[in-house]
């Protein structure tokens, strides 16, 4: 419900209607609208760092490494779409002390790709000019899959990681190293 009218346009009592519960029947399971977005973004960007971590400790080689973090982060994100459309476009509204510990873990995880991208240069099979924009733009590309995927769409979320990889790849990978 979030998706459709934002975090703003969500109230207790429309929540619980959807839910077909009285609204203070609501209020057993969740003291606010705040409590249900903590625990949205929480459980997303749990995942996600789970992820990030065993791929940049298991994957020796940047383009291993990169391929298994696109891949993942697709996965997350397409197991519950409405959940992270949620945690890509409504975190905002997170109570500053929940917002400011939200942003250190976003930056964590972009630290973790850029690790990655660090290393392909280093092994001189990535090739950009910034890492930091190559980093931003690359999770911006995976992030807008919230936007437009559909699980009953015809990709498979393998589908859509391969897809990525290749569009990305192809653009900071020199050419005769691009693999799947």
């Amino acid at each position: 419900m979030m998706k459709e009218v934002g975090f703003s346009g969500l109230t207790m009592r429309t929540l619980a209607k959807k839910l077909g519960m009285e609204a203070p029947s609501l209020y057993n399971h969740l003291q606010s609208k705040d409590d249900l977005l903590v625990t949205v973004c929480s459980n997303i960007a749990d995942q996600l760092e789970t992820h990030i971590l065993e791929v940049n400790d298991i994957y020796f080689n940047a383009k291993d490494r990169l391929k298994m973090a696109i891949k993942g982060h697709v996965n997350v994100l397409t197991q519950n779409i409405t959940a992270s459309f949620v945690f890509v476009n409504e975190w905002r509204f997170l109570p500053v002390e929940d917002k400011n510990l939200f942003i250190q873990r976003r930056d964590k995880y972009e630290l973790e790709f850029r690790r990655i991208l660090d290393l392909g240069i280093k092994e001189g099979n990535l090739q950009f000019s910034d890492v930091k924009i190559t980093s931003q733009i690359l999770l911006s590309a995976l992030n807008s899959i919230v936007d437009w995927y559909k699980p009953d769409g015809g990709l498979t979320p393998d589908d859509v990681a391969l897809q990525l990889f290749k569009f990305v790849g192809s653009g900071i990978t020199k050419e005769s190293e691009i693999y799947w």
